[in-house]
């Protein structure tokens, strides 16, 4: 007997100065004191040292684009490092070019704030703001698609290019014990700028969507912070093509409200694909569009139509009916916004087509 309880004890000493030496060394190697962040040279911010640079920056209300929410795999979150930073870790070797490595460019994410460290980014960053609002509707646009509309608190109004998107925030709540953003394209028009509408699509196991799709309700507060995105309208007088696919859409219903009400003479076609015919959603929006834009056509295609649906329309991938349709790209732009395959083979297509890459827009999600 008495040599369990020797056993027992030792055991217990032994976790007891682990748990000290653990303690101790949080206090002591991971302690970093106060460091300071300095941003374009003349903005100084003193953090605690040790957290990531993202993380700190979002904690002195800096906003960096990061679709992922800081977990290293989408490749938004980039800053120049001027000073400090330590070296590029493994971690961001797949979203940096050789380029951005000569230039210093790294992932905000990954990079730990242990020093005082001075960065570059881009001056509209310093203009995006964190926005409180509440929650007005949520609609079903489809099986998986959420359609929500956001009000603002009555003292602050939104500007945006249409075309951009926000980084809405997705509290703790059950079986979620973090906070995280996630970057949605706003589908509402420009010119409302006490709102901003989104369409969220479910993802299995996101914490966002689960968030929007499961637990959010009409008259909650909701938090998003932006605009964000290099995506936006071209004014110009070339003819506009559309292509998208699933929420890949709501970008460009932000666009098509920026034609219409600034009642603006360009020819736009729009192909959208979807699997079925319970995956279309906005067709009242399309012919709306259809019939008060200038020379507008809503081309929707169904990759798997079922008999059932006695779907009339076009079939097959959204690349085939583009390949169908598109003959001449003279004086033409392209926006593009879907998964990156399909916006990869979209662009191939143009490229071949002989359209400049430098006139083909796109925005790239998962």
């Amino acid at each position: 007997m008495n040599s369990i309880f020797n056993t027992v004890g030792t055991i217990s000493l032994i976790t007891g100065i682990f748990a000290l030496l653990l303690t101790i060394a949080n206090r002591t190697i991971g302690n970093y004191g106060k460091v300071d962040i300095t941003i374009n040279k003349d903005k100084i911010y003193t953090v605690d040292g040790g957290d990531t640079l993202l993380s700190s920056l979002i904690e002195n209300k800096v906003f960096i684009p990061s679709a992922c929410g800081g977990k290293g795999s989408c490749g938004y979150c980039k800053v120049k490092i001027i000073e400090g930073g330590g070296p590029v870790l493994p971690t961001e070797l797949g979203y940096l070019t050789d380029s951005d490595i000569k230039e210093n460019i790294r992932l905000s994410c990954q990079c730990k704030v242990k020093e005082n460290i001075k960065i570059e980014i881009p001056e509209e960053f310093l203009d995006v703001k964190e926005y409180l609002s509440s929650v007005e509707f949520i609609k079903d646009l489809t099986p998986s698609i959420k359609h929500l509309k956001l009000k603002l608190s009555s003292d602050e109004e939104i500007n945006f290019k249409p075309g951009q998107y926000v980084q809405l925030k997705a509290p703790k709540y059950k079986g979620n014990n973090e906070e995280v953003f996630r970057a949605y394209s706003i589908v509402s028009s420009p010119y409302d700028k006490k709102h901003i509408e989104l369409a969220i699509g479910y993802v299995p196991e996101g914490i966002c969507t689960t968030y929007v799709h499961n637990f959010l309700k009409v008259k909650d507060k909701a938090v998003f912070n932006g605009p964000y995105g290099d995506f936006y309208y071209h004014d110009n007088q070339r003819e506009m093509i559309f292509v998208a696919v699933g929420t890949g859409m709501a970008p460009i219903v932000s666009i098509l409200h920026h034609l219409r009400e600034n009642n603006i003479s360009r020819k736009a076609t729009f192909y959208f694909g979807a699997r079925n015919v319970e995956d279309l959603f906005f067709l009242d929006e399309m012919k709306s569009f259809e019939e008060n834009l200038y020379d507008f056509k809503f081309i929707p295609c169904l990759s798997r139509a079922n008999e059932e649906d006695g779907w009339n329309g076009e079939k097959g991938r959204v690349t085939n009916v583009l390949e169908k349709y598109l003959d001449n790209i003279d004086n033409i732009e392209a926006y593009l916004c879907g998964s990156p395959v399909m916006i990869d083979s979209v662009v191939k297509i143009l490229k071949d087509k002989g359209l400049p890459e430098e006139l083909i827009y796109y925005d790239k999600f998962e």
